[in-house]
C-alpha cells in the first residue's frame, strides 16, 4: 500500500538542492516512488498523512556515537579528553551485556526522538566477563527501528604499553581481530535496504597499535567494509603521535593505510594542512561539534573540509561527553562552530542539513540509497511540526529547523516503517526503557568505586 505525505515543505537534500514550498512525497513498499511540488495526483490511492505546517526533510544520520555511554553521563564534567577517558575506563570496566543493552535502547529512542533514521555506533569496550555487549547493541537497533553502522571497535594497546586504557580492558590482538571477524558473521546485512552493517574500528593510535591497525584495515578490505576510529581529536593527541612515532595523527593514520574512500574518521579536529589529504583520499569525517565543544577539543575546520571535497557528516558521539543524546541538534550546533571559525557565511543552514543528511549517507557508503528524498530510495524521513509558538514568523522552514529549538516530530519513517508519530515513539515504550536504564546504571554503579569521584574535576 503506498502512503502519500502532502501539504507541507520538503526539502528534498538532493544534489540540485530542490526544495518545495509546498510538496508532497509518495512511498511504496518503503521505497520513494515520487517527490514533487503541490498536491499529489488525485489517482494515487494509499494513506494519506497530511503535512501541512511542517517541513519533511531525509531522516538524519548519525555519523559516530557511543551508545553504552548512555549509563554514564554526567561524569568527568570539566575534564579534556584524556582526563575523562582515564576517569571513565575504570567504569567502563563494569559494564555487561545487560547494562549495554539497556544504555542503547535509551540512546537510540533519544535519537530516534530527534529525527535520526540511521546510528553508527562505535563499541570498544570488552570486560571479560561481559558477556556480548556487541549483541546487545544490535538487539536494541532492531528494537527500535533505526538503521544501525554496527562498529566493531578493539582496544589492545592498555597502559603497560604506552596506552591510555586500564590492560584488564583491552583484548589481545589476534583475539581482537577473530572476534571482529565473527561479529561480520554474525550481523552483516548486504543490500539497499540493509538495517545492519558493520564496520571495523580500533578505538584510537592511543589505545590500538599498528598492529590492529593494519590488522583491522586488512580484514576490513578482504570483506568489503568499511572502516572507522578516533583521529585528531586533540592536541594531546598530536603530541602524543609526534612524540612517539615522529608523525601527526593524519601522516600516521596514513603510514597504517588508513586513508580512503572506506574509511571515515571521527573529529579530524586538529589536522591543519592535511585537509586536502582527506579530500583526494575521499576519506570521511564524523563531525561531532557538542562533544568537541563539551571536552575542550576545539573546532573542526569543517568549512575548509567541504571546500576540499572531503564527505563530511554529523555525530552526537557518546553520551557521557554529549548529554544531550540528540542528533537534531548537532544541526545547530555545527552551524554555530562554523560561524565561530569562520564568521558568519561559514555555514548555512541548508549546509548544515546536508550534513546531517547526505553527509552521513556518503561516510557511511550508503548514499546511493539513503540521505536525500529522490525516487528509488529508501523512504527514511523526518516530517518536522513548525506550526507552533517556537516557530512561528520564521518563513524559511529550513531556517527554523536548524537556527530555532529543535521541532517535535509528527512522523519519523525508516524504510517506510513509522518509529516516531506525533512526538511519541511507537516501537518502543519509554517508561520501561528509562526504568531499565535506571537499574542498569546503578547496576554499574555498585560495580565501580571510582564512579563517586569522577564527576566535577577541580580547577587546578
Amino acid at each position: 500500500m503506498r502512503t502519500v505525505i502532502a501539504g507541507g515543505a520538503v526539502c528534498t537534500v538532493d544534489a540540485a538542492g530542490t526544495e518545495y514550498r509546498t510538496g508532497h512525497v509518495i512511498i511504496d513498499g518503503g521505497v520513494i516512488e515520487s517527490v514533487g511540488a503541490g498536491a499529489p495526483p488525485e489517482a494515487v490511492a494509499g494513506q494519506r498523512i497530511d503535512s501541512t505546517g511542517c517541513l519533511v526533510t531525509p531522516g538524519l544520520v548519525n555519523t559516530h556515537h557511543h551508545l553504552y555511554q548512555w549509563a554514564t553521563r554526567g561524569m568527568a564534567q570539566d575534564a579534556d579528553l584524556f582526563g575523562w577517558l582515564t576517569a571513565l575506563y575504570p567504569v567502563w570496566a563494569g559494564l555487561d551485556e545487560h547494562i549495554v543493552h539497556a544504555a542503547a535502547t535509551a540512546g537510540l529512542a533519544r535519537l530516534a526522538l530527534t529525527g535520526c533514521t540511521t546510528a553508527a555506533d562505535h563499541h570498544y569496550v570488552f570486560p571479560r566477563a561481559g558477556g556480548d555487549p556487541f549483541a546487545a547493541v544490535v538487539a536494541a537497533g532492531r528494537e527500535i527501528g533505526l538503521r544501525l553502522h554496527a562498529v566493531r571497535g578493539s582496544m589492545d594497546r592498555g597502559r603497560s604499553r604506552g596506552g591510555l586504557p586500564p590492560d584488564d580492558l583491552v583484548e589481545d590482538t589476534d583475539d581482537a581481530l577473530a572476534a571482529t571477524e565473527r561479529a561480520i558473521d554474525r550481523h552483516h546485512e548486504n543490500g539497499p535496504d540493509a538495517r545492519v552493517q558493520v564496520a571495523v574500528g580500533p578505538c584510537s593510535p592511543f589505545s590500538a597499535s599498528q598492529a590492529l591497525m593494519t590488522g583491522a584495515a586488512a580484514l576490513a578490505r578482504d570483506r568489503g567494509l568499511r572502516l572507522h576510529t578516533h583521529l585528531a581529536e586533540t592536541l594531546d593527541e598530536e603530541r602524543q603521535c609526534l612524540a612517539e612515532f615522529g608523525r601527526t595523527p593524519l601522516q600516521y593514520a596514513a603510514d597504517l593505510g588508513w586513508l580512503g574512500r572506506d574509511v571515515w574518521l571521527a573529529h579530524a579536529v586538529h589536522v591543519r594542512d592535511a585537509v586536502a589529504a582527506l579530500g583526494e583520499t575521499g576519506t570521511g569525517v564524523a563531525h561531532c561539534p557538542t562533544s568537541n565543544a563539551r571536552l575542550g577539543a576545539g573546532i573542526a575546520p569543517v568549512r575548509a573540509m567541504l571546500d576540499a571535497g572531503v564527505p563530511v557528516g554529523l555525530g552526537a558521539d557518546g553520551a557521557a561527553s554529549n548529554e544531550d543524546g540528540g542528533i537534531g541538534v548537532e544541526l545547530r550546533a555545527a552551524t554555530s562552530l562554523a560561524r565561530l571559525a569562520g564568521g558568519a557565511s561559514a555555514m548555512t543552514a541548508r549546509t548544515a542539513l546536508r550534513l546531517g543528511t547526505v553527509g552521513g549517507a556518503q561516510c557511511l557508503g550508503r548514499a546511493d540509497h539513503l540521505g536525500s528524498l529522490e525516487p528509488g530510495k529508501r523512504a527514511d524521513m523526518a516530517v518536522w511540526r513548525l506550526s507552533a509558538m517556537e516557530h512561528a514568523g520564521i518563513d524559511d522552514p529550513v531556517a527554523a529547523l536548524v537556527f530555532g529549538p529543535l521541532p517535535p516530530l509528527k512522523l519519523l519513517m525508516v524504510g517506510g516503517r513509522t518509529v516516531v508519530a506525533d512526538g511519541e515513539l511507537r516501537t518502543a515504550d519509554p517508561v520501561a526503557i528509562a526504568d531499565d536504564l535506571q537499574a542498569a546504571s546503578r547496576a554499574l554503579a555498585t560495580r565501580s568505586p571510582s564512579r563517586a569521584n569522577s564527576g566535577r574535576t577541580p580547577h587546578a
